[in-house]
């Protein structure tokens, strides 16, 4: 049980810090999700990807509980989730404003998705879980959870195409319609 606490409680916290009313809310739900494990007889029984996804589903349902409890919910941001895109502090500023800028346009665009397609990202890509990992928490299969992946990341790609050619085409410089062509 503390290998699996090892492996798994650095990212279980964080999620539950994101998903629980307060970091004292987070630290007991991961405490209660450890000890309903130990209490679940089956439970070391069970596969490591069963295990996984059983203490994912029991720590979510767990915050979603702990926020019914407090009466109380708050909006997190997808930037608590994100990692920095970049981590070169020493490069050219102005690159650095560009990528920020990039940063903040794409959180944007995650932002604007259905919360159920968020969550997906985040648990994917926030916190590294297997698509069976993750339709094991959710209760979905994971053809389900690959598919809405695929489908999720495909209008991300499509709406920052979207954005980049607009704001290509309201750049300052040359009026395209005072453009004369040459006959």
């Amino acid at each position: 049980m503390e290998e699996l606490f090892e492996r798994h409680a650095e990212k279980l916290f964080a999620y539950l810090c994101q998903h629980a009313p307060s970091r004292e809310d987070a630290e007991d739900v991961l405490a209660e999700t450890f000890m309903a494990a130990l209490a679940e007889r089956k439970f070391m029984q069970l596969s490591a990807t069963a295990q996984t996804a059983w203490l994912w589903r029991v720590a979510r349902n767990k915050a979603a509980d702990a926020f019914r409890r407090a009466a109380f919910r708050r909006n997190v941001s997808f930037e608590q989730v994100a990692e920095p895109l970049y981590e070169d502090k020493a490069g050219d500023p102005e690159q650095a404003a560009l990528r920020q800028d990039e940063a903040q346009e794409i959180q944007a665009l995650v932002r604007s998705l259905p919360q159920a397609q968020q969550e997906v990202l985040q648990l994917r890509f926030g916190y590294g879980l297997s698509c069976g990992e993750i339709a094991a928490i959710l209760g979905k299969r994971e053809d389900a959870i690959r598919m809405m992946l695929s489908r999720t990341m495909n209008v991300l790609r499509q709406l920052y195409a979207r954005r980049s050619s607009l704001a290509q085409d309201s750049q300052p410089g040359e009026d395209k319609r005072d453009r004369r062509v040459d006959e």
